[in-house]
């Protein structure tokens, strides 16, 4: 059994804006020494942390390094692109479940803004084909290497589903209010920590975004009529990061738990419409966990596109008043790398507000492969 002590997510930046030159590794670095500070815990037997779009090689262990956690605490690095800090979480619990460790941060960090640029290798059978382009984005399925797989995908999926920009409108509204209320009264102040004096806001959070707006927008891959720049997520800087513990450790610590980790699931789906690995993940961890949808308090899905809200809502339609009730990623943003991490601090806010009893948390992540955790408060 693992408990959530505590956890802290940075505020949120645009690419290339607020945190344009902080590397990842200093916003992740800056986190872990917030919740240091916050908690009293200054040890720890491991840090697993997503990273998406970093350097590469074993970049958690950069940013361990540079927190007050020193060369002492090891920590090793997750890649599932968008669901990375969801699965990092899953680890440390299955960690601690297994006996194997008794404390454990877990989260993610990215920085879009710093990003590097990649390239292939001339040896690479495919550099005749790709070679001579830098990208950013990586390959998630073997025949293509589009840097607009994820825009292709949202598109496909609402073209599947019969999905219309108007019912995507809506929820691009709907999350820039839920955000901004919970903004203006605080709500989530004490999970959210500055990396920057003064930068002190999510930036991606539009206090006059308007239907009239939103239809203005063009669509943004060529031969595209539905996704736009409004229901499509903003690229981002941020991290997030979990304490969870063994019941041992918890006897032992003045520490309340905010939830408990109770399960995951995982799915594979069709990559080329990757969105609705979202809902699949969440039908079978209720599935796996014997749970009815409506035993379920409260719902945080990462809208990485409003496309995942209206497959949501049509899956589960007497659950959106429990659904990213403070908003979502269409207004908070998306640092990939870290979004899990983001969505369950976000989930836990909600199950004290709501005075609930069960959370789920799900991501839809590149090439096809959703995951969605249950969380008991």
């Amino acid at each position: 059994m693992a408990y959530i002590l505590d956890g802290l997510r940075s505020y949120i930046g645009i690419e290339n804006s607020m945190y344009r030159h902080v590397s990842a590794e200093e916003i992740g670095a800056k986190v872990l020494d917030a919740l240091a500070d916050k908690t009293g815990i200054k040890k720890a037997d491991c840090i697993i942390a997503g990273n998406g779009v970093g350097a590469g090689g074993n970049i958690a262990r950069v940013m361990s390094l540079s927190s007050s956690f020193g060369i002492e605490t090891p920590a090793f690095t997750i890649d599932l692109q968008c669901g990375s800090a969801l699965e990092s979480i899953a680890v440390a619990a299955a960690k601690i479940d297994s006996g194997q460790a008794d404390l454990i941060i877990a989260g993610g960090f990215e920085s879009s803004s710093t990003a590097p640029r990649r390239a292939y290798n001339r040896n690479h059978p495919d550099y005749d084909k790709y070679g001579d382009n830098w990208y950013k984005t990586a390959r998630f399925v073997p025949d293509s290497h589009s840097q607009e797989a994820m825009l292709e995908g949202a598109e496909q999926t609402a073209v599947s589903e019969g999905i219309t920009r108007e019912e995507l409108n809506k929820w691009v509204l709907r999350s820039h209010r839920l955000a901004k209320e919970a903004r203006d009264v605080g709500e989530l102040d004490d999970i959210t920590v500055e990396i920057i004096e003064g930068c002190d806001k999510d930036e991606g959070i539009r206090e006059r975004m308007s239907e009239r707006l939103l239809n203005r927008l063009p669509a943004v891959l060529k031969d595209g009529k539905i996704t736009t720049a409004g229901n499509a997520c903003l690229t981002n800087d941020g991290a997030a990061f979990l304490i969870l513990c063994s019941k041992r450790y918890l006897g032992e610590t003045p520490l309340t738990p905010m939830g408990e980790f109770v399960d995951i699931a995982e799915v594979g789906t069709n990559p080329e419409q990757s969105q609705k690995s979202c809902i699949a993940a969440i039908d079978r961890l209720l599935m796996k966990n014997g749970i009815s949808s409506a035993e379920i308090d409260i719902y945080e899905c990462n809208e990485a596109f409003a496309v995942i809200d209206e497959l949501f809502a049509r899956r589960y339609p007497d659950s959106i008043e429990k659904y990213n009730i403070f908003g979502g990623a269409l207004a908070y943003g998306h640092p990939y790398g870290a979004s899990g991490g983001i969505i369950t601090l976000h989930a836990l806010k909600a199950l004290e507000k709501r005075g609930g009893k069960y959370a789920v948390c799900a991501v839809a992540a590149a090439g096809g492969v959703g995951s969605a955790v249950l969380i008991k408060k």
